[in-house]
């Protein structure tokens, strides 16, 4: 939680720092959309093999000039992501309050303008399920598992996660002059979301988050 919490202010530190620069240039806006995610790597060396699951994410963000057409975008977001099992109807189901720091190139075309951009995220687990199939099992967090939990997730009992995620974002869109706005977004995690058992990595484990998503936006 220490660790979080630093994060968390590190990162408010810094847009204030930016929107003090730049308060009367400074715009905010609102966020929806639908999130296709999925996760890739291997457990105990084994692939994992899950398809593509639909979630959603809703937050805000400010835009921050630093100079012409560019802008710093930092954000809040509430998202859901996950994967769906491939031979089955088994979903698991993970929510995240994800914080964005992209750089955002913003040049006038047309009418409107062009929104190009990148930068890192950080996500902080707040619940989840893996539900369906005969399945309803809690997710939980944590980092660093004992042997009873281990044991207790290889029954089916629970499953763990780390708690923390983090990544890359691309993003590329188009906003109207009535400041509405469509963008596409890809994320790639890097973040082994798996956990250590008794302060070990497990060998030939590891599970990333990675998805793509469309979302419609408006500018105040």
């Amino acid at each position: 939680m220490k660790t979080k919490a630093l994060l968390i202010v590190a990162l408010s530190t810094t847009v204030f720092a930016l929107g003090a620069k730049a308060q009367d240039k400074t715009t905010f806006g609102v966020r929806a959309g639908v999130n296709f995610t999925n996760l890739n790597g291997k457990i105990g060396g084994t692939d994992i093999d899950t398809k593509i699951k639909t979630g959603f994410n809703v937050g805000v963000n400010a835009e921050i000039p630093i100079a012409p057409d560019f802008y710093v975008q930092p954000g809040v977001l509430f998202t859901t992501k996950g994967a769906k099992e491939k031979q089955g109807d088994a979903k698991i189901n993970v929510s995240y309050v994800e914080v964005p720091i992209n750089l955002l190139y913003k040049p006038t075309l047309g009418n409107g303008k062009l929104l190009l951009g990148f930068g890192p995220y950080i996500g902080f687990g707040i619940g989840g399920k893996i539900k369906g199939g005969g399945a309803d099992v809690d997710i939980k967090f944590k980092n660093d598992l004992s042997t009873q939990e281990a044991l207790d997730q290889s029954n089916g009992k629970v499953f763990y996660q780390k708690g923390l995620d983090f990544g890359g974002n691309l993003l590329a869109g188009y906003e109207l002059s009535s400041k509405i706005s469509v963008q596409l977004n890809a994320q790639l995690g890097m973040s082994n979301l798996y956990p250590k058992v008794g302060g070990n990595k497990p060998d030939n484990t590891k599970m990333k988050n990675t998805g793509f998503g469309v979302s419609v936006g408006y500018r105040f």
